[in-house]
């Protein structure tokens, strides 16, 4: 089966293309150059040319603070984007999976968001996921759209290069520990959708909303502070010997971010199967990944 592959140079791209390969399928990835998923006429053409058997769209604007004044093309691509692939979907018989965010929600929750939660974004960029998610589901009855959090990957810019990069060039850092969330590698979540994908080609219909991170809870601080411990542990040298933990006040950005978006995961362990690793296990693994590169 051919599956369309959107942002194909994107942190989580670049690691689900290899997996459907190696899952029997045959990719088809297109870059943000290569498709502009805000232009309708493109998209179409791109789906009818391709003729795919499935379609999995990561692609995303993901610049969070600069969103809040780029608000029309977070839109262009987050929501519009979206509505274009879902509705080329549908015209050529195929379903969609479809990435969104746990920046949907307001962080006021007392406990693990499940997927009937109320939605009340605080940014543009999560108003522009969420409107993204709608699109997908009135576009193309044949969707899963996967929410998900705090991603990182051996490509791409990331939290875990962040901290990297800092704590080789700083004797101290500063990190906010009133939010909370889970940490997920990129690697982790393209091999839940490439199993997603597996279960459509087999024929099952899993169409509807989905939450996957890796398990467990932290904070950015804890987040930085295990980066920092697990890679030194790898030998990579770090000039940092310090991270304070401030407030959100304390650091202040253009988009707020919900204080606290842990993600309920029961829905797509029951139907998927899924066996999920814990953060901490999977950012040591990626760290080896990333000294090995």
């Amino acid at each position: 089966m051919k599956v369309l592959v959107t942002g194909a140079k994107g942190q989580l791209a670049s690691d689900l293309v290899p997996l459907l390969e190696a899952a029997g399928f045959t990719p088809v990835p297109f870059s943000s150059a290569e498709l502009d998923i805000s232009d309708r006429a493109a998209v179409f053409e791109a789906v009818k040319r391709t003729g795919p058997g499935l379609i999995v769209n990561p692609a995303a604007y993901t610049k969070v603070d600069l969103a809040e004044k780029e608000k029309e093309r977070a839109y262009a691509v987050n929501a519009e984007g979206a509505e274009n692939l879902a509705a080329a979907a549908a015209a050529c018989g195929c379903p969609i999976v479809h990435v969104s965010t746990d920046f949907v929600f307001d962080g006021r929750s007392p406990a693990p968001y499940s997927e009937e939660a109320g939605t009340n974004p605080l940014s543009v960029y999560g108003a522009s996921k969420l409107s993204g998610e709608k699109a997908v589901a009135a576009a193309n009855e044949a969707h899963v759209v996967v929410r998900t959090s705090w991603l990182y990957g051996t490509n791409g810019h990331n939290f875990v290069k962040t901290i990297l990069r800092l704590a080789s060039e700083r004797e101290s850092l500063r990190v906010v520990y009133d939010q909370a969330g889970t940490p997920t590698w990129s690697a982790d979540l393209a091999a839940m959708l490439a199993g997603i994908c597996k279960a459509i080609e087999s024929g099952q219909k899993p169409w509807g909303l989905y939450h996957y991170s890796n398990e467990g809870v932290a904070s950015w601080y804890d987040f930085a502070v295990a980066i920092c411990e697990e890679a030194a542990s790898l030998g990579m040298e770090l000039k940092c010997g310090q991270i304070e933990p401030i407030l959100t006040s304390e650091y202040p950005v253009p988009a707020a971010r919900p204080a606290y978006s842990v993600l309920n995961k029961a829905k797509i362990k029951k139907t998927f199967g899924a066996s999920i690793p814990h953060w901490r296990r999977s950012l040591s693994t990626m760290l080896k990944e990333l000294k090995g590169s």
